[in-house]
């Protein structure tokens, strides 16, 4: 079956955008609200990607077959799929101790991490603005962390840890583009870590309590998928330098969750420092921009 063809509709996929990155609120909440209940980390982690895998298996393996499981790098693939299980394992016991503001400012670091990792892992070149936007995005996070106050928690260093494993993702993510179909990285990402956390979820299972816990331990991996799926399908209608700075809305959405259902308001120091990474997240990702355009081929003039 053939991919699906790229369209240029910029509303339909930012109205996906924003479906997608609710989706991915809710994963963090349900997470929140399961340890929160008594259910081990590591169980809440495996179902998320036992229910993630099986809906990919479930919509494209019927479609795809057998060649949903062939991979041109099967390493980077693996290796891709342990960064992911290993950013949300640290994610899902940080969110156990801090309010998902926190941890969802701190996360807005990622693009900064990209932009870091990127120079050693890609190969590629920082100049001197975007240098002063890494430094100034890091001002952010020492805001958010205040890591001199008696408020700080051990659990920061875990949000950090999620944020450069997601940035690692990402550039793993960026090295695999237009090598593996979409659907391939799917079930590798969330067939691998289901497989990998598996030996250890089973040896510490506790089953939910109430029938509400169990409702949300049901719906944590569709979240997971629904969102992928959603992000998928808006890059598909509109170009990435278009939508990245809608990922930025979450803050919203994390805020809202915190908020209504875990009566954790918004912190004041934790906005202003969410204003610093976000204004540095921004500045990259239209530094990086300008800078595509400069070196994209230029028109020839009309006769």
């Amino acid at each position: 079956m053939p991919p699906a063809p790229i369209e240029d509709r910029r509303l339909a996929a930012i109205g996906l955008m924003l479906l997608a990155f609710l989706c991915f609120t809710g994963i963090d909440s349900c997470a929140k609200w399961l340890v929160l209940a008594g259910l081990p980390a590591l169980q809440v982690v495996f179902v998320r990607f036992a229910v993630h895998a099986v809906m990919v298996l479930a919509t494209a393996g019927s479609l795809r077959g057998a060649n949903l499981l062939r991979s041109r790098r099967p390493g980077l693939e693996v290796w891709r799929a342990f960064l992911l299980l290993g950013s949300t394992m640290m994610n899902f016991v940080a969110v156990r101790y801090l309010p998902l503001t926190l941890t969802a400012a701190i996360f807005f670091t990622v693009p900064i991490w990209v932009c870091l990792l990127a120079i050693p892992l890609l190969g590629e070149r920082v100049g001197r603005r975007r240098w002063m936007a890494i430094l100034v995005g890091f001002v952010g996070v020492l805001i958010i962390t205040r890591p001199w106050g008696a408020e700080a928690h051990w659990a920061i260093l875990l949000s950090m840890g999620t944020a450069i494993g997601a940035a690692l993702y990402a550039i793993a993510t960026r090295r695999l583009a237009g090598i593996d179909s979409t659907a391939t990285q799917q079930f590798y990402a969330a067939g691998g870590a289901t497989l990998a956390i598996a030996p250890l979820a089973v040896f510490d299972w506790v089953w939910p309590a109430t029938g509400i816990d169990w409702a949300v331990l049901a719906v944590i991996g569709v979240f997971g998928w629904a969102g992928h799926q959603l992000l998928t399908t808006a890059h598909r209608l509109a170009a990435a330098s278009t939508l990245a700075p809608f990922v930025y809305v979450q803050i919203l959405y994390m805020s809202a969750s915190s908020w209504l259902i875990f009566q954790h308001p918004p912190d004041l120091w934790v906005l202003l420092g969410a204003l610093v990474v976000v204004a540095s997240g921004l500045y990259i990702w239209l530094r990086e921009r300008s800078l595509a355009g400069q070196t994209r081929p230029q028109a020839a003039p009309a006769a």
